[in-house]
Protein backbone atom coordinates (compact mmCIF):
# COMPACT_ATOMS: atom_id res chain seq x y z
CA UNK A 1 0.00 0.00 0.00
CA UNK A 2 1.27 3.18 -0.72
CA UNK A 3 1.57 5.93 1.43
CA UNK A 4 -0.96 8.18 -0.60
CA UNK A 5 -3.32 5.52 -0.07
CA UNK A 6 -2.83 4.64 3.71
CA UNK A 7 -3.49 8.47 4.14
CA UNK A 8 -7.55 7.52 3.77
CA UNK A 9 -6.68 5.14 6.53
CA UNK A 10 -6.53 5.15 10.29
CA UNK A 11 -2.94 4.81 11.74
CA UNK A 12 -2.19 1.16 12.51
CA UNK A 13 -1.68 -0.40 15.57
CA UNK A 14 1.83 -0.47 17.35
CA UNK A 15 4.10 -2.16 19.68
CA UNK A 16 6.54 -2.44 22.36
CA UNK A 17 7.67 -0.81 25.88
CA UNK A 18 11.24 0.05 25.90
CA UNK A 19 11.99 2.95 27.88
CA UNK A 20 15.86 4.09 26.16
CA UNK A 21 19.03 6.60 25.63
CA UNK A 22 17.85 9.49 22.60
CA UNK A 23 20.59 9.96 20.43
CA UNK A 24 19.81 12.28 17.57
CA UNK A 25 21.60 11.19 14.31
CA UNK A 26 22.34 13.36 10.73
CA UNK A 27 22.02 10.95 8.25
CA UNK A 28 24.07 13.46 5.89
CA UNK A 29 26.08 16.56 6.07
CA UNK A 30 23.10 19.27 6.09
CA UNK A 31 23.21 21.68 3.88
CA UNK A 32 21.02 24.39 2.50
CA UNK A 33 18.18 21.59 1.84
CA UNK A 34 15.16 21.15 4.55
CA UNK A 35 15.16 18.51 7.23
CA UNK A 36 12.91 15.79 7.27
CA UNK A 37 12.96 14.12 10.98
CA UNK A 38 11.47 10.59 12.06
CA UNK A 39 11.64 9.52 15.51
CA UNK A 40 12.30 5.91 15.62
CA UNK A 41 13.24 3.11 17.45
CA UNK A 42 16.89 1.83 17.73
CA UNK A 43 16.19 -1.37 15.77
CA UNK A 44 15.94 0.85 12.20
CA UNK A 45 19.80 2.33 12.93
CA UNK A 46 20.97 -0.38 10.42
CA UNK A 47 19.10 1.14 7.91
CA UNK A 48 20.54 4.70 7.82
CA UNK A 49 22.91 3.86 4.70
CA UNK A 50 19.63 3.40 2.82
CA UNK A 51 17.93 6.68 4.28
CA UNK A 52 21.16 8.69 3.47
CA UNK A 53 20.48 7.91 -0.21
CA UNK A 54 16.73 8.77 0.48
CA UNK A 55 17.35 12.27 1.37
CA UNK A 56 17.74 12.80 -2.68
CA UNK A 57 14.65 11.26 -3.16
CA UNK A 58 12.52 13.25 -1.22
CA UNK A 59 14.71 16.85 -1.46
CA UNK A 60 15.07 17.22 2.31
CA UNK A 61 18.25 16.40 4.50
CA UNK A 62 16.76 13.08 6.99
CA UNK A 63 17.43 12.96 10.58
CA UNK A 64 16.91 10.69 12.98
CA UNK A 65 16.22 10.33 16.66
CA UNK A 66 16.34 7.47 18.16
CA UNK A 67 14.19 6.54 21.34
CA UNK A 68 12.92 3.94 22.74
CA UNK A 69 9.19 2.78 21.65
CA UNK A 70 7.50 3.15 25.08
CA UNK A 71 8.87 6.61 25.33
CA UNK A 72 8.20 7.50 22.03
CA UNK A 73 5.01 6.25 21.93
CA UNK A 74 4.05 8.54 24.55
CA UNK A 75 5.19 11.64 23.39
CA UNK A 76 3.64 11.21 20.04
CA UNK A 77 0.49 10.51 21.97
CA UNK A 78 0.64 13.46 24.29
CA UNK A 79 1.52 15.60 21.31
CA UNK A 80 4.83 16.23 22.33
CA UNK A 81 6.48 15.22 19.00
CA UNK A 82 4.03 17.25 17.11
CA UNK A 83 5.71 19.97 14.81
CA UNK A 84 9.32 18.57 16.09
CA UNK A 85 9.07 15.23 13.59
CA UNK A 86 7.30 14.76 10.39
CA UNK A 87 7.45 10.95 10.64
CA UNK A 88 7.90 7.91 13.11
CA UNK A 89 9.06 4.49 12.78
CA UNK A 90 9.14 1.88 15.34
CA UNK A 91 9.00 -1.79 15.01
CA UNK A 92 5.36 -1.59 15.56
CA UNK A 93 2.64 0.78 16.39
CA UNK A 94 0.32 -1.52 18.42
CA UNK A 95 1.36 0.22 22.17
CA UNK A 96 1.15 3.66 20.28
CA UNK A 97 -2.60 2.60 19.15
CA UNK A 98 -3.71 1.44 22.71
CA UNK A 99 -2.37 4.97 23.79
CA UNK A 100 -5.80 7.47 24.57
CA UNK A 101 -5.50 10.49 21.84
CA UNK A 102 -2.80 8.29 19.72
CA UNK A 103 -5.30 8.32 16.40
CA UNK A 104 -5.42 11.96 16.36
CA UNK A 105 -1.43 12.24 15.87
CA UNK A 106 -0.80 10.26 13.01
CA UNK A 107 -1.75 9.64 9.89
CA UNK A 108 -0.90 7.53 7.27
CA UNK A 109 1.55 4.16 8.43
CA UNK A 110 2.98 1.76 5.70
CA UNK A 111 4.43 -1.09 6.63
CA UNK A 112 8.39 -1.31 5.08
CA UNK A 113 9.94 -5.02 6.26
CA UNK A 114 8.80 -7.41 8.76
CA UNK A 115 10.32 -9.56 11.19
CA UNK A 116 8.90 -11.97 13.29
CA UNK A 117 10.17 -12.83 16.97
CA UNK A 118 10.96 -15.90 17.59
CA UNK A 119 14.03 -18.69 19.04
CA UNK A 120 17.32 -19.09 18.29
CA UNK A 121 18.56 -22.32 19.94
CA UNK A 122 21.67 -24.13 19.72
CA UNK A 123 22.50 -26.38 17.11
CA UNK A 124 22.81 -28.96 19.56
CA UNK A 125 20.52 -28.42 22.27
CA UNK A 126 17.64 -28.17 19.47
CA UNK A 127 18.75 -31.40 18.37
CA UNK A 128 18.56 -33.07 22.03
CA UNK A 129 15.61 -31.10 22.58
CA UNK A 130 13.70 -32.70 19.05
CA UNK A 131 13.00 -29.08 17.60
CA UNK A 132 15.33 -29.79 14.72
CA UNK A 133 12.45 -32.23 13.40
CA UNK A 134 9.19 -30.83 14.88
CA UNK A 135 8.38 -27.08 16.16
CA UNK A 136 7.26 -27.00 20.12
CA UNK A 137 4.49 -25.14 21.50
CA UNK A 138 5.51 -22.07 23.30
CA UNK A 139 3.81 -24.64 26.35
CA UNK A 140 6.43 -27.46 25.61
CA UNK A 141 9.29 -24.55 25.42
CA UNK A 142 7.81 -23.42 29.26
CA UNK A 143 8.12 -27.43 30.21
CA UNK A 144 12.01 -27.47 28.70
CA UNK A 145 12.67 -24.24 30.98
CA UNK A 146 11.25 -25.35 33.98
CA UNK A 147 13.02 -28.76 33.64
CA UNK A 148 16.25 -26.97 33.21
CA UNK A 149 16.70 -28.26 29.98
CA UNK A 150 16.82 -24.98 28.22
CA UNK A 151 18.49 -21.53 29.24
CA UNK A 152 17.49 -18.87 27.07
CA UNK A 153 18.41 -14.70 26.43
CA UNK A 154 15.53 -12.53 26.38
CA UNK A 155 15.56 -8.85 26.40
CA UNK A 156 13.16 -7.11 29.17
CA UNK A 157 9.75 -6.65 28.21
CA UNK A 158 9.54 -3.13 29.86
CA UNK A 159 12.02 -1.98 27.85
CA UNK A 160 12.54 -3.60 24.67
CA UNK A 161 10.09 -4.37 21.77
CA UNK A 162 11.58 -8.10 21.23
CA UNK A 163 10.57 -8.80 25.04
CA UNK A 164 7.59 -7.45 25.36
CA UNK A 165 6.36 -9.21 21.76
CA UNK A 166 7.79 -12.33 23.00
CA UNK A 167 5.99 -11.82 26.28
CA UNK A 168 2.76 -11.06 24.99
CA UNK A 169 3.15 -14.15 22.33
CA UNK A 170 3.95 -16.36 24.95
CA UNK A 171 1.09 -15.77 27.60
CA UNK A 172 -1.35 -15.25 24.41
CA UNK A 173 -0.58 -19.00 23.78
CA UNK A 174 -0.43 -20.35 26.86
CA UNK A 175 -3.85 -18.89 27.17
CA UNK A 176 -5.35 -21.50 24.53
CA UNK A 177 -8.22 -18.95 23.93
CA UNK A 178 -6.76 -18.25 20.33
CA UNK A 179 -8.00 -14.77 20.84
CA UNK A 180 -6.15 -11.18 22.24
CA UNK A 181 -5.26 -11.70 26.06
CA UNK A 182 -7.65 -10.05 28.62
CA UNK A 183 -7.06 -9.38 32.63
CA UNK A 184 -8.29 -13.02 33.77
CA UNK A 185 -5.97 -14.85 30.84
CA UNK A 186 -2.88 -12.75 32.48
CA UNK A 187 -3.49 -14.13 36.31
CA UNK A 188 -4.20 -17.42 34.47
CA UNK A 189 -1.05 -18.07 32.67
CA UNK A 190 1.14 -16.23 35.16
CA UNK A 191 2.51 -20.02 36.92
CA UNK A 192 3.12 -21.40 33.26
CA UNK A 193 5.23 -17.82 32.50
CA UNK A 194 7.12 -18.52 35.43
CA UNK A 195 7.68 -21.88 34.29
CA UNK A 196 9.16 -20.21 31.01
CA UNK A 197 10.87 -17.41 32.91
CA UNK A 198 13.07 -19.61 34.81
CA UNK A 199 14.92 -20.40 32.43
CA UNK A 200 15.99 -16.98 31.64
CA UNK A 201 19.31 -16.34 32.72
CA UNK A 202 20.69 -12.99 30.78
CA UNK A 203 18.83 -10.33 30.05
CA UNK A 204 18.96 -6.56 28.50
CA UNK A 205 17.39 -3.10 27.92
CA UNK A 206 17.82 -3.32 23.76
CA UNK A 207 18.05 -6.79 21.68
CA UNK A 208 21.81 -5.34 20.11
CA UNK A 209 23.31 -5.61 23.00
CA UNK A 210 21.84 -8.65 23.92
CA UNK A 211 22.84 -10.67 20.68
CA UNK A 212 26.46 -9.40 21.81
CA UNK A 213 26.24 -10.44 25.72
CA UNK A 214 24.86 -13.83 23.88
CA UNK A 215 27.54 -14.19 22.02
CA UNK A 216 30.09 -13.53 24.28
CA UNK A 217 28.70 -16.04 26.30
CA UNK A 218 29.07 -18.90 23.78
CA UNK A 219 33.07 -17.90 23.67
CA UNK A 220 33.01 -18.80 27.90
CA UNK A 221 33.12 -22.35 28.63
CA UNK A 222 30.41 -23.13 31.40
CA UNK A 223 28.85 -19.63 30.70
CA UNK A 224 27.03 -20.70 27.73
CA UNK A 225 23.07 -19.74 27.34
CA UNK A 226 21.02 -22.31 25.32
CA UNK A 227 18.99 -20.30 23.52
CA UNK A 228 18.21 -16.48 22.29
CA UNK A 229 14.93 -14.75 22.23
CA UNK A 230 14.96 -11.94 19.19
CA UNK A 231 13.78 -10.99 15.79
CA UNK A 232 14.55 -13.39 13.18
CA UNK A 233 16.55 -10.89 11.11
CA UNK A 234 18.80 -11.23 14.00
CA UNK A 235 19.28 -14.43 14.40
CA UNK A 236 19.96 -14.95 10.92
CA UNK A 237 22.48 -12.38 11.06
CA UNK A 238 24.62 -14.04 13.92
CA UNK A 239 24.07 -17.33 11.96
CA UNK A 240 25.59 -15.19 9.33
CA UNK A 241 28.45 -13.37 10.52
CA UNK A 242 31.10 -16.40 11.77
CA UNK A 243 31.11 -15.07 15.19
CA UNK A 244 29.05 -17.70 17.03
CA UNK A 245 30.82 -20.87 18.68
CA UNK A 246 27.91 -23.35 18.09
CA UNK A 247 25.01 -22.01 14.88
CA UNK A 248 21.69 -21.31 15.84
CA UNK A 249 18.29 -23.59 14.84
CA UNK A 250 15.71 -21.33 13.88
CA UNK A 251 12.79 -22.37 16.01
CA UNK A 252 9.48 -20.52 15.28
CA UNK A 253 6.99 -22.04 18.32
CA UNK A 254 3.99 -24.03 16.29
CA UNK A 255 0.93 -22.05 17.89
CA UNK A 256 2.17 -18.61 17.06
CA UNK A 257 4.50 -15.59 17.10
CA UNK A 258 3.95 -11.70 17.26
CA UNK A 259 5.99 -10.36 14.42
CA UNK A 260 7.17 -6.54 13.88
CA UNK A 261 5.99 -5.15 11.33
CA UNK A 262 8.21 -1.52 11.44
CA UNK A 263 5.77 0.99 9.72
CA UNK A 264 6.45 4.00 8.73
CA UNK A 265 4.21 6.60 9.94
CA UNK A 266 3.15 10.58 9.26
CA UNK A 267 2.82 12.54 11.95
CA UNK A 268 0.01 15.40 12.21
CA UNK A 269 0.47 19.12 12.27
CA UNK A 270 3.42 19.04 9.15
CA UNK A 271 2.91 20.79 6.17
CA UNK A 272 1.70 19.68 3.22
CA UNK A 273 5.04 19.41 1.91
CA UNK A 274 6.42 17.31 4.85
CA UNK A 275 3.32 14.83 3.78
CA UNK A 276 4.67 14.99 0.25
CA UNK A 277 7.98 14.01 1.16
CA UNK A 278 6.66 11.29 3.37
CA UNK A 279 4.63 10.01 0.26
CA UNK A 280 7.80 9.83 -1.81
CA UNK A 281 9.52 8.58 0.73
CA UNK A 282 7.09 5.54 1.32
CA UNK A 283 7.00 4.73 -1.87
CA UNK A 284 10.70 4.91 -2.37
CA UNK A 285 11.16 2.56 0.53
CA UNK A 286 8.75 0.17 -1.02
CA UNK A 287 10.35 -0.22 -4.85
CA UNK A 288 11.54 -3.47 -5.20
CA UNK A 289 14.94 -2.70 -5.68
CA UNK A 290 15.13 -0.75 -2.40
CA UNK A 291 12.88 -4.02 -0.45
CA UNK A 292 15.73 -6.18 -1.79
CA UNK A 293 18.41 -3.79 -0.70
CA UNK A 294 16.53 -4.15 2.94
CA UNK A 295 16.21 -7.87 2.99
CA UNK A 296 20.01 -8.28 2.05
CA UNK A 297 21.31 -5.93 4.48
CA UNK A 298 19.17 -6.75 7.37
CA UNK A 299 17.60 -9.90 6.86
CA UNK A 300 14.27 -9.02 7.56
CA UNK A 301 11.07 -10.01 5.27
CA UNK A 302 10.44 -7.65 2.05
CA UNK A 303 6.79 -5.62 2.85
CA UNK A 304 5.74 -6.44 -1.32
CA UNK A 305 5.56 -9.31 -3.53
CA UNK A 306 7.78 -10.27 -5.64
CA UNK A 307 11.10 -9.87 -3.63
CA UNK A 308 13.04 -12.61 -2.50
CA UNK A 309 12.82 -13.85 1.49
CA UNK A 310 16.16 -13.80 2.88
CA UNK A 311 18.17 -16.81 2.44
CA UNK A 312 17.93 -19.51 5.65
CA UNK A 313 14.13 -19.36 6.13
CA UNK A 314 11.30 -21.33 4.90
CA UNK A 315 7.83 -21.07 3.02
CA UNK A 316 5.66 -21.71 5.98
CA UNK A 317 3.11 -19.28 6.88
CA UNK A 318 3.49 -17.72 10.14
CA UNK A 319 0.97 -18.13 12.70
CA UNK A 320 0.80 -14.28 14.03
CA UNK A 321 -0.85 -13.78 17.89
CA UNK A 322 -3.29 -11.28 18.60
CA UNK A 323 -2.30 -8.31 20.59
CA UNK A 324 -4.10 -7.12 23.67
CA UNK A 325 -6.68 -4.44 22.66
CA UNK A 326 -6.55 -2.70 26.34
CA UNK A 327 -3.92 -0.74 27.59
CA UNK A 328 -4.62 -2.03 30.81
CA UNK A 329 -4.43 -5.43 29.70
CA UNK A 330 -0.51 -4.87 27.88
CA UNK A 331 1.07 -3.34 30.82
CA UNK A 332 -0.70 -5.21 33.42
CA UNK A 333 1.29 -8.30 31.51
CA UNK A 334 4.59 -6.34 32.11
CA UNK A 335 3.77 -5.27 35.44
CA UNK A 336 3.13 -9.12 36.12
CA UNK A 337 6.01 -10.11 34.83
CA UNK A 338 8.38 -7.67 36.89
CA UNK A 339 6.32 -8.39 40.19
CA UNK A 340 5.56 -11.69 40.22
CA UNK A 341 6.75 -13.34 37.52
CA UNK A 342 10.85 -13.15 36.60
CA UNK A 343 13.32 -14.53 38.24
CA UNK A 344 14.07 -11.61 41.30
CA UNK A 345 17.06 -8.71 40.42
CA UNK A 346 19.20 -7.97 43.07
CA UNK A 347 20.82 -4.73 42.53
CA UNK A 348 24.04 -3.24 44.10
CA UNK A 349 24.39 0.52 43.90
CA UNK A 350 27.95 1.96 43.98
CA UNK A 351 27.18 5.69 44.12
CA UNK A 352 29.84 8.50 44.52
CA UNK A 353 29.53 10.94 47.37
CA UNK A 354 32.59 12.61 47.19
CA UNK A 355 33.38 16.67 47.26
CA UNK A 356 32.70 17.07 44.03
CA UNK A 357 29.32 15.89 43.83
CA UNK A 358 28.52 19.31 45.88
CA UNK A 359 28.97 20.87 42.54
CA UNK A 360 26.25 22.13 39.90
CA UNK A 361 23.74 19.88 41.62
CA UNK A 362 25.16 16.56 41.10
CA UNK A 363 24.15 15.27 44.58
CA UNK A 364 20.49 17.18 44.18
CA UNK A 365 20.60 15.32 40.66
CA UNK A 366 21.37 11.59 42.61
CA UNK A 367 19.21 12.11 45.32
CA UNK A 368 16.62 12.89 42.86
CA UNK A 369 17.51 9.99 40.73
CA UNK A 370 17.27 7.17 43.45
CA UNK A 371 13.98 9.05 44.48
CA UNK A 372 12.26 8.25 41.15
CA UNK A 373 13.30 4.70 41.24
CA UNK A 374 11.42 4.25 44.58
CA UNK A 375 8.42 5.75 43.10
CA UNK A 376 8.70 8.99 42.52
CA UNK A 377 8.40 9.12 39.02
CA UNK A 378 4.81 7.94 38.31
CA UNK A 379 4.55 8.19 34.65
CA UNK A 380 4.31 4.34 32.61
CA UNK A 381 7.95 4.54 32.16
CA UNK A 382 8.66 5.13 35.36
CA UNK A 383 6.57 3.41 36.99
CA UNK A 384 8.49 0.12 35.09
CA UNK A 385 11.58 1.09 35.96
CA UNK A 386 10.89 1.59 39.88
CA UNK A 387 12.33 -0.66 42.33
CA UNK A 388 9.70 -4.09 41.94
CA UNK A 389 8.29 -6.76 44.20
CA UNK A 390 10.87 -9.46 45.82
CA UNK A 391 13.73 -6.91 44.51
CA UNK A 392 16.96 -6.59 47.14
CA UNK A 393 18.35 -2.98 46.66
CA UNK A 394 21.78 -2.55 48.45
CA UNK A 395 23.12 0.91 48.19
CA UNK A 396 26.91 1.79 49.24
CA UNK A 397 27.65 5.40 49.41
CA UNK A 398 31.43 6.11 48.91
CA UNK A 399 34.05 8.84 49.13
CA UNK A 400 37.37 8.36 50.80
CA UNK A 401 36.37 4.99 51.21
CA UNK A 402 32.69 2.77 51.11
CA UNK A 403 30.39 3.30 53.62
CA UNK A 404 28.79 -0.34 55.10
CA UNK A 405 26.43 -1.28 52.38
CA UNK A 406 22.45 -1.04 53.32
CA UNK A 407 20.41 -3.77 52.60
CA UNK A 408 16.58 -3.32 50.88
CA UNK A 409 14.20 -6.07 50.38
CA UNK A 410 11.03 -4.85 48.52
CA UNK A 411 8.46 -7.71 49.97
CA UNK A 412 6.28 -9.60 47.09
CA UNK A 413 3.50 -6.98 48.53
CA UNK A 414 3.00 -3.93 50.19
CA UNK A 415 6.37 -2.49 49.75
CA UNK A 416 5.42 0.90 49.62
CA UNK A 417 7.72 0.94 53.43
CA UNK A 418 10.85 0.00 52.15
CA UNK A 419 10.79 1.98 49.06
CA UNK A 420 10.05 5.10 51.88
CA UNK A 421 13.52 3.75 52.97
CA UNK A 422 15.55 4.14 50.22
CA UNK A 423 13.85 7.47 49.21
CA UNK A 424 14.69 8.85 52.66
CA UNK A 425 18.54 7.52 52.43
CA UNK A 426 18.49 9.07 49.15
CA UNK A 427 17.83 12.31 50.24
CA UNK A 428 20.28 12.21 53.29
CA UNK A 429 23.30 11.46 50.61
CA UNK A 430 25.84 14.49 51.49
CA UNK A 431 29.04 15.11 49.28
CA UNK A 432 32.48 14.80 50.94
CA UNK A 433 35.85 13.71 50.83
CA UNK A 434 38.23 12.08 48.25
CA UNK A 435 37.18 9.56 45.75
CA UNK A 436 38.05 5.53 46.48
CA UNK A 437 36.55 4.30 43.57
CA UNK A 438 37.75 0.49 43.30
CA UNK A 439 37.64 -0.11 46.94
CA UNK A 440 34.16 0.54 46.66
CA UNK A 441 33.53 -1.70 43.78
CA UNK A 442 35.73 -4.36 45.22
CA UNK A 443 32.70 -4.38 48.18
CA UNK A 444 30.08 -4.52 45.78
CA UNK A 445 31.82 -7.77 44.24
CA UNK A 446 31.70 -9.44 47.87
CA UNK A 447 28.33 -8.25 48.40
CA UNK A 448 27.33 -9.73 44.81
CA UNK A 449 28.96 -12.90 46.23
CA UNK A 450 26.83 -13.03 49.08
CA UNK A 451 23.51 -12.56 47.60
CA UNK A 452 24.47 -15.47 44.95
CA UNK A 453 25.13 -17.62 47.69
CA UNK A 454 22.26 -16.75 49.39
CA UNK A 455 20.22 -17.61 46.37
CA UNK A 456 21.92 -19.02 43.42
CA UNK A 457 18.75 -18.61 41.09
CA UNK A 458 18.25 -14.15 41.47
CA UNK A 459 19.85 -12.12 39.08
CA UNK A 460 22.33 -9.88 40.44
CA UNK A 461 23.95 -6.64 38.84
CA UNK A 462 26.08 -3.69 40.08
CA UNK A 463 25.30 -0.14 39.16
CA UNK A 464 28.48 2.32 39.41
CA UNK A 465 27.84 5.81 39.67
CA UNK A 466 30.86 8.70 39.69
CA UNK A 467 31.68 11.87 38.81
CA UNK A 468 35.22 11.88 38.77
CA UNK A 469 38.49 10.35 39.04
CA UNK A 470 39.57 7.71 41.47
CA UNK A 471 41.65 9.62 44.05
CA UNK A 472 42.31 7.22 46.97
CA UNK A 473 42.50 3.33 47.79
CA UNK A 474 43.33 0.79 44.61
CA UNK A 475 43.72 1.31 41.25
CA UNK A 476 41.81 -0.26 38.27
CA UNK A 477 44.65 -2.46 37.82
CA UNK A 478 44.56 -3.47 41.45
CA UNK A 479 40.29 -4.37 40.45
CA UNK A 480 41.40 -6.18 37.47
CA UNK A 481 43.51 -8.62 39.07
CA UNK A 482 41.18 -9.00 42.09
CA UNK A 483 38.24 -9.26 39.68
CA UNK A 484 40.17 -12.24 37.15
CA UNK A 485 40.25 -14.32 41.04
CA UNK A 486 36.92 -14.36 41.19
CA UNK A 487 34.74 -17.77 41.42
CA UNK A 488 33.27 -18.24 37.99
CA UNK A 489 29.54 -17.26 39.32
CA UNK A 490 30.69 -13.82 40.44
CA UNK A 491 32.81 -12.96 37.40
CA UNK A 492 29.59 -13.10 35.80
CA UNK A 493 27.53 -10.54 37.56
CA UNK A 494 27.69 -7.53 35.84
CA UNK A 495 28.63 -3.70 36.05
CA UNK A 496 27.04 -0.65 34.52
CA UNK A 497 28.76 2.17 34.88
CA UNK A 498 27.34 6.09 34.87
CA UNK A 499 29.04 8.34 33.65
CA UNK A 500 28.23 11.48 35.45
CA UNK A 501 30.29 15.03 35.57
CA UNK A 502 33.83 14.16 35.17
CA UNK A 503 33.82 10.70 35.10
CA UNK A 504 36.83 9.17 33.13
CA UNK A 505 35.83 7.65 30.01
CA UNK A 506 38.36 5.15 29.68
CA UNK A 507 38.38 3.82 33.05
CA UNK A 508 34.49 3.58 33.01
CA UNK A 509 34.69 1.61 29.77
CA UNK A 510 36.93 -0.69 30.72
CA UNK A 511 35.72 -1.91 33.61
CA UNK A 512 32.28 -2.00 31.48
CA UNK A 513 33.71 -4.12 28.95
CA UNK A 514 35.39 -6.18 31.63
CA UNK A 515 32.52 -7.10 33.92
CA UNK A 516 30.37 -7.67 30.73
CA UNK A 517 28.60 -4.84 31.29
CA UNK A 518 27.75 -1.26 29.59
CA UNK A 519 28.33 2.77 30.13
CA UNK A 520 25.78 5.19 30.33
CA UNK A 521 26.34 8.55 29.59
CA UNK A 522 24.77 10.84 31.79
CA UNK A 523 27.25 14.06 31.72
CA UNK A 524 24.59 16.06 30.60
CA UNK A 525 23.05 15.64 33.53
CA UNK A 526 19.62 13.61 33.08
CA UNK A 527 20.94 10.87 35.86
CA UNK A 528 17.51 9.56 36.45
CA UNK A 529 16.94 9.00 32.82
CA UNK A 530 20.35 6.76 32.84
CA UNK A 531 19.30 5.11 35.75
CA UNK A 532 16.03 4.00 34.00
CA UNK A 533 17.39 2.75 30.73
CA UNK A 534 19.70 0.73 33.17
CA UNK A 535 16.54 -1.12 34.79
CA UNK A 536 16.04 -2.71 31.34
CA UNK A 537 18.98 -4.86 32.20
CA UNK A 538 18.44 -5.72 35.61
Amino acid sequence: MSGRAARVLAAASAAGAVAGLLAACSLQVPGTRDTFRILAGSEIEDLEPLLADAGDEIGADIEVEYTGTLEGAERIASGAAEGEFQAAWFSSNRYLDLLPDSSARVGAADQVMASPVILGVRESVATDLGWDAAAPSWGEVAQAAAAGDLTFAMTNPAASNTGFSALIGVATALSGTGAALTESDVAAVSGDLADFFSGQTLTAGSSGWLSEAYVERQREPGREVDALVNYESVLLSLNAGGDLAEPLTLVYPSDGVVTADYPLTELSGGSEEGRERYDRLVDWLREPAQQRRIVESTNRRPAVPGVDQPPGIGDDVLVDLPFPNQLSVATGLVDAYLNEIRRPPQTVFVLDTSGSMGDDGRIEGLRGALGDLAGADTSTQGSFARFRNRETVTLIPFSSGPEQPELFRVPATGGDDVLGDISARADGLEAFGDTAIYDSLELAYEVAAQRLAEDPETYVSIVLMTDGENTAGRSLDDFRASYEALDDDVRAVPTFTVLFGDSNVEEMTAVADLTGGRVFDAREGDLSRAFQEIRGYQ
